[in-house]
C-alpha cells in the first residue's frame, strides 16, 4: 500500500523531492510559470495549485521568491487507502523523527475530494495519533498539539483512492507578507493582486494608477515586483525549523535576493481613495513595507481622477456588494465610472477586478478580456477594457481576446 517519497535522512536536499504549492484558483497557469522560472522541474497546474520537483533547497526559494503561490507542501508520502485504518498505518510507518523533533508543536489539516470516508475530523484525530503514536514508539516523546500558531503543520488530502501526505514547509500563509499594518474589511490577498498585475500585463515601467486603492495591495504589490523585493525576505518560515535545515544555504540566497534589489529605481505608481483613513491606512502599510516613497497617493473620488500619463494601466478593485441597498448604489456608481473612464482614459488599458458580475452592462463598456479568478470561494472576474477614443463597442471586435 505504501509508496514513501525518497527517504530525505536529515539532509532532505540530497534526493529530488516532490511539492505542492496552492494557489488563487484562476492563477494556476501563472504560477506554474514562475515555479519554472524559479528551477522547479515536471511542472503540473491542477485546480488550485501546482505540483512541482526539484531538491529540498528548491522550497527555500520558493517561499522567498513567489508571488502567486499561497504555500509550499513538501510530499512525504502518497499511497492507496480503503478506511480510516490504513490512513493511521500510513502515516504511523513514516520517519517523522527524522523530519522533525518532538519538541515542535503540530496541527493536522485535512482536506478531500470525492472521499468515501464519513468523517474528515475523526480522520484528522487518527492522522494526529499515528504521529504522536510513531513518536512515542521510537523515542518515548511525542508532539503536543497547538491548533492556532503551530510550529510544523501536516496537510492531508484524500480522493476516492489515494492518500497524500504533506509536511507544510511556510508555517504562516505566503500571501501574508507582513507589510499590513491596516485595511479594510475584506482586503485582497496580495498573491492574488499579484497575480492580476501580471494578467494585466503590466511591465514596470508603464504608469500604473489605482483610483480605489484601499488598504494599498496593488500598489505595494507593483512597487515590489518593480523594485525585484522578494515577497519572502525578511520573513521566518516553517522549514526553518525543520531537521537538517540549512542555514548557510538559506543565508545565501537572501543575501543574493537583497543584492538584485533596486530601491532607488524612480516608480510611476499612483494611488487615490476617497477616504482619508484608508489613505492613512495604504501609507502606514507602504512604509511598513519600506516603500513610502514608491507610490504617490492622493485623496479624491474615482468619478474626479485625473489619469497621471497620457497612457498607462489603470488597476483596481472597485467594491461590490451583497446588501440590497449595496447593490443598489453600486448600479448608481457603475455608469458613471464608465463615463468618466471614456472621457479621461483614452489611451489606457484598464483592468476592473469585481465579484459583481453586472458590471460589464451597467458600466457601458465593451470588455476585451473576461478572466474567471476566486477570491477565496467567491467567483469573480477580472475584466480589461481598452479605452480608445470613438465607439468601445468598435474597439472590442478589433482587439484580441
Amino acid at each position: 500500500m505504501k509508496r514513501q517519497e525518497k527517504k530525505s535522512g536529515r539532509r532532505a536536499g540530497i534526493a529530488t523531492q516532490g511539492f505542492f504549492a496552492p494557489c488563487p484558483r484562476g492563477l494556476e497557469a501563472l504560477l506554474s510559470e514562475e515555479l519554472m522560472g524559479l528551477g522547479a522541474q515536471a511542472v503540473t497546474a491542477t485546480a488550485g495549485g501546482a505540483s512541482f520537483r526539484g531538491p529540498f533547497e528548491l522550497c527555500y526559494r520558493v517561499n522567498l521568491s513567489s508571488r502567486i503561490a499561497s504555500r509550499v507542501l513538501w510530499r512525504v508520502f502518497h499511497g492507496a487507502y480503503r478506511n480510516e485504518q490504513d490512513v493511521y498505518a500510513a502515516a504511523t510507518r513514516l520517519p517523522w523523527g527524522q523530519w522533525f523533533s518532538a519538541k515542535r508543536t503540530i496541527k493536522v489539516k485535512v482536506s478531500a475530494r470525492d472521499c468515501p470516508l464519513r468523517s474528515l475530523d475523526f480522520v484528522t484525530l487518527r492522522i494526529k495519533d499515528a504521529v504522536c503514536d510513531a513518536f512515542s514508539a521510537a523515542i518515548g516523546a511525542r508532539p503536543s498539539v497547538n491548533t492556532r500558531r503551530p510550529d510544523i503543520r501536516i496537510d492531508a488530502f484524500l480522493d476516492q483512492t489515494s492518500l497524500t501526505l504533506y509536511l507544510d514547509t511556510s508555517g504562516e500563509a505566503l500571501f501574508k507578507r507582513g507589510y499590513r499594518k491596516g485595511g479594510g474589511d475584506a482586503p485582497l490577498r496580495e498573491n492574488l493582486a499579484a497575480g492580476i498585475l501580471r494578467l494585466s500585463g503590466w511591465d514596470g515601467r508603464q504608469p500604473l494608477l489605482d483610483p480605489m486603492c484601499g488598504s494599498g495591495t496593488f500598489l505595494i504589490e507593483a512597487s515590489q515586483m518593480a523594485r525585484r523585493v522578494a515577497p519572502g525576505l525578511g520573513r521566518r518560515f516553517a522549514f526553518e525549523l525543520l531537521n537538517g535545515f540549512d542555514q548557510q544555504a538559506w543565508r545565501r540566497l537572501c543575501e543574493a535576493s537583497a543584492a538584485q534589489q533596486q530601491a532607488n529605481t524612480p516608480l510611476a505608481i499612483f494611488g487615490g481613495d476617497r477616504s482619508g483613513a484608508v489613505l492613512q491606512a495604504a501609507r502606514a502599510n507602504l512604509q511598513a513595507a519600506g516603500l513610502a516613497d514608491a507610490v504617490t497617493l492622493q485623496q479624491g473620488d474615482v468619478l474626479d481622477h485625473t489619469p497621471p500619463a497620457a497612457e498607462g494601466v489603470l488597476v483596481t478593485n472597485p467594491p461590490y456588494g451583497v446588501r440590497t441597498g449595496e447593490l443598489e448604489d453600486l448600479a448608481r456608481l457603475y455608469p458613471r465610472l464608465g463615463d468618466a473612464l471614456k472621457q479621461r482614459f483614452a489611451g489606457w488599458r484598464v483592468y476592473l477586478f469585481t465579484g459583481d458580475l453586472r458590471l460589464p452592462k451597467l458600466i457601458g463598456l465593451s470588455p476585451s478580456r473576461r478572466i474567471p479568478l476566486f477570491n477565496g470561494p467567491l467567483e469573480c472576474r477580472l475584466y480589461e477594457f481598452k479605452m480608445v477614443r470613438g465607439p468601445m463597442r468598435q474597439a472590442a471586435r478589433s482587439a484580441p481576446t
